[in-house]
C-alpha cells in the first residue's frame, strides 16, 4: 500500500466526469487500498477516485461506525429528508462551508467482490455518501455551500 498525493481544488482533474469499472483487476484492487491508507493518514471520512487524480467512478468511506465501505460504480436511488451542515474536503484543506443534503439515503453498488450491494446511510453517512458521489461527476461541495467557504484552524502535529 501507498499513500497516494491528494489533488487540490483547481485541479482540472476534480471536475471530470469519471467512467464506470468493468472488472476487479489487481491494479483496481492495489488503488482501493491505497485509498484507504491515503484518507486514514489525511484524517478524512471518505475519498473518491479522482481525488488522487484517477477518473474510475469509486470511493471509499469510514465514518468510524462499522465496516469501512468501498463503492465501485455506485449510484443514489433514493433520497429524502433534509440535513443542514458542516463540510469540508481533503482537496480543500482548512476550508469548510454549510451544505444542504439529504437526511436518509439508499445507494446500490458494486463491492469489492464485483457483487452488488445496497447501503442505507443516515446523518453523517447520507452526508458522507452524497459528498463522495459529487466527486465522481466533477462536483465539488463549495459549489454547493449556503454561504460560501470560510477557513478552519489546521490541528497541529505533535
Amino acid at each position: 500500500m501507498a499513500i497516494r498525493n491528494i489533488r487540490l481544488d483547481g485541479d482540472d482533474v476534480l471536475r471530470k466526469e469519471c467512467k464506470p469499472i468493468e472488472k476487479m483487476t489487481g491494479r483496481l484492487q492495489m488503488l482501493i487500498d491505497d485509498m484507504y491508507e491515503t484518507m486514514y493518514e489525511a484524517n478524512g471520512v471518505g475519498l473518491a477516485a479522482p481525488q488522487v487524480g484517477i477518473l474510475k467512478r469509486l470511493v471509499v468511506i469510514d465514518i468510524g461506525e462499522g465496516d469501512p465501505l468501498t463503492l465501485i460504480n455506485p449510484v443514489i436511488v433514493q433520497a429524502d429528508g433534509e440535513q443542514e451542515g458542516e463540510e469540508g474536503c481533503l482537496s480543500l484543506p482548512g476550508l469548510q462551508g454549510t451544505v444542504v443534503r439529504p437526511n436518509h439515503v439508499i445507494c446500490k453498488a458494486l463491492d469489492e467482490n464485483m457483487e452488488e450491494i445496497t447501503v442505507e446511510g443516515e446523518g453523517l453517512l447520507a452526508r458522507a455518501i452524497c459528498h463522495e458521489l459529487d466527486h465522481l461527476d466533477g462536483i465539488l461541495y463549495k459549489d454547493k455551500t449556503l454561504d460560501g467557504l470560510y477557513s478552519v484552524e489546521q490541528p497541529k502535529d505533535n
